[in-house]
Order: structure tokens, then sequence, then C-alpha cells
């Protein structure tokens, strides 16, 4: 990597005041403007500049960069020596200018990554909240440079109306920032498989077994979710397969999904006398036939 002298860049000493920056900066700038100059190397010459005056012109970066020392001469190879920004506290203003830029101020006031993860949750929990102790397994790097997984838990609030996918953001939770503050955790939300229920996004699917009596005549059933019974009115004449929506009773967001039963028509069994009576009967006097087209 290249060493970058900015003081000979702009042309001035390692005294030099502020307004004598500026004023060479605005000098380079209208020679080598790339709208205006004629020169052949404006542009790479313009960006030297503007990353000179980004460092000299602000007071964090230019302490940093004069505690190197003048023992560096332009475009000599160059690696920053271990802890040499020790004691300088940054603001995070960056830029993108050089990879000696960077080696030496990409890293300052940087905020720390952010960490993602997927968490497996209860549908319950979207419809009453809740507050669950998270485990996750986070890699590490033994004494020996080798991944190891170390355990990490916390407790993680839930909110109510969570949904499949969303995002529950922990902040300062994820890496620590060099100089600047830490990143966050992400956890994406997902629901484990539950006995009668399924999610898509924010509908809830739901098998509803059904008589034959009460698909053919309809009527009001009740059915179970984890915020409670509710009763339905089922229309004369359900078909098993059939779907019948029920206005924003799915996961309680904002706004609510939907709840979706698939209807089910279950038969019960002729293992009685009576019962075989029944079916009898009805085969004798419905004269239906389910193949029988139109």
């Amino acid at each position: 990597m290249e060493f970058k002298n900015y003081y000979e860049i702009l042309g001035v000493g390692r005294d030099a005041s502020f307004d004598e920056i500026k004023k060479a900066f605005r000098k380079l700038a209208r020679k080598y403007h790339p709208d205006v100059s004629k020169e052949r190397d404006a542009e790479h010459r313009m960006k030297e500049v503007n990353e000179a005056y980004a460092v000299l012109s602000d007071a964090e970066k230019r302490a940093a960069y004069d505690q190197l020392g003048s023992g560096y001469s332009q475009g000599q190879e160059f690696r920053a020596p271990p802890g040499w920004d020790a004691g300088f506290e940054f603001s995070g203003r960056g830029g993108d200018f050089s990879d000696f830029f960077s080696e030496l101020f990409g890293r300052m006031g940087r905020r720390g990554e952010d960490h993602h993860a997927k968490i497996m949750l209860d549908i319950e929990d979207a419809f009453n909240g809740a507050v669950r102790q998270i485990s996750l397994r986070v890699p590490k790097a033994d004494g020996y440079g080798r991944p190891v997984m170390q355990k990490h838990s916390l407790n993680v609030r839930i909110p109510k109306g969570v949904r499949e996918g969303q995002i529950i953001r922990l902040a300062g939770q994820g890496s620590s920032g060099a100089g600047g503050e830490a990143g966050d955790l992400l956890l994406e939300v997902h629901f484990r498989s539950h006995e009668t229920l399924r999610v898509e996004g924010r509908d809830l699917y739901l098998t509803l077994p059904l008589a034959p009596w009460e698909a053919a005549l309809g009527g009001v059933v009740s059915v179970e979710l984890p915020s409670g019974s509710l009763k339905v009115r089922v229309p004369f004449g359900a078909q098993s397969g059939k779907l019948l929506r029920v206005k924003g009773r799915g996961i309680p967001c904002d706004p609510p999904g939907d709840l979706l039963l698939e209807l089910l028509v279950v038969l019960p069994p002729a293992d009685t006398p009576k019962a075989r009576d029944l079916y009898e009967t009805m085969a004798r006097e419905l004269a239906f036939d389910p193949r029988k087209r139109g």
C-alpha cells in the first residue's frame, strides 16, 4: 500500500493553518477539476486532492494522521504501525478514497456489524405476546484460531401480532463498533409446526372437520384458536376442500390477517345396526350419485 503525503499533495507545510489548507485546495480544484481541466491525469489528481483535503480539514483525522510522523514519502510502501491511532476518538465521518485512507480511517468510528439469527416461536406467542429466553450459537475462535460454538442466551420480548418473517431488532446486541456504536441483533421470526394451525404470512389456515348434516344443512360451529373459541357459520351445502374465510381473525398484527378454514366432511362409521340402517335409507331415498357430472 502506498503512503499518501497529504501535505505534499496540497503543497502546504505540516504547520499550515486551516485557511492555508482551504486556499490550497481551492487553487488545485480549479486546476484539476475534470469539468474544466485539460490535464491528462486530472481525474486522478482531483481525487487525491479531495482525499488530502478530507483529512487535513478535519481536526480529528489530521491529528491522527500527524501522529504517523513525517518519515514517509509520497508513494512509499507503507503499513500502519500497530496502535498508531490509540487515544483518538472519531466521530465516524468517513469517505470512499484510497486503500491508504481506508486503512487509516475506514474502521474508525464505524458502527459495528449487525448480527442475524432465525428464531422459532409458538403461534400462541403471536396472539398473546411473551418474553422468551432465546439461545443462540455464536461462532468464536479459540486460542489456536479454530472455530468453536459459544452459547449466547438472552431474554427477548415478543410483541403481540408478530408475524412470520418479521424482524425483531435488538439494539446494540451485534458486533462491537471500532470507536462507533455497536451493531444490532436482527432476529427473524419463524413459527414451529402446530398441531392444527398453519401460518402463511398474516393468515392462519385450519382444517375444520364437519359432520355430513353440518355440511348439508349449514349451521354454527365452534373453532378453537389461541385467542379463544370462535363461532363460525358454515353455509348449507358445504363441500370438502372449500375454503371459508373469516376476515381479521388471523395473526393479530396491523392490519390483522384472516383465518381460512379448509372444510373437511367426515362420515360417521356404519359400525352399528342403527347407523347402517340410516345409510341404507339415505341410499334408497336420496338417489345421490357423487360420480355423476353436471
